[in-house]
């Protein structure tokens, strides 16, 4: 009676993880079919290679010199270091300066506006774009941490039980 007992609750354990796992592929094929629509919309996406690159050629990146530094550009307001000779750096049309690395950094993480006087630097349509891509690749990175996660505490409530 004991071994019938253990056998119906390992496969009780075996029918869960089954039908977890079938609601786990129907959630990813859920995602995979919503993706896919997401993209046949008109609009289109932005890589971030292709992003720096228009900041690039609407904003080129300039090697700063010190006599700059007369002219009251003493230090950025990203990231508050001072600029050194030779360094990239970056003016807006809004007469700003920045590193380059800093304003690209800003410009990616949030909207593409000047960091001191909020000014626009590239259209809304393209930072949408932008943002859309980046947010698909933030919502399934393609690990499996969280399956193995509900799989091992399946399989330890599964053992608790039997043993």
């Amino acid at each position: 009676m004991a071994s019938l007992s253990e056998i119906l609750s390992r496969l009780y354990t075996v029918a869960i993880v089954f039908f977890c796992l079938l609601a786990l592929e129907a959630v990813i094929l859920f995602r995979s079919v919503t993706a896919s629509i997401a993209n046949s919309d008109k609009r289109s996406v932005i890589s971030t290679s292709q992003y720096l690159q228009l900041i690039e050629e609407k904003y080129p990146s300039t090697l700063y010199k010190e006599k700059l530094r007369q002219q009251s550009l003493i230090e950025c307001a990203v990231c508050l270091s001072e600029f050194l000779e030779g360094e990239r750096v970056r003016k807006l049309k809004c007469k700003h300066t920045f590193h380059r690395d800093c304003l690209d950094k800003w410009l990616q993480q949030y909207l593409a506006t000047c960091p001191l006087c909020r000014t626009k630097v590239l259209p809304d349509e393209i930072v949408a774009d932008f943002h859309r891509l980046q947010d698909q690749i933030d919502q399934y990175d393609g690990s499996d941490d969280e399956i193995i996660f509900l799989l091992s505490a399946l399989h330890g409530n599964g053992l608790q039980r039997i043993f």
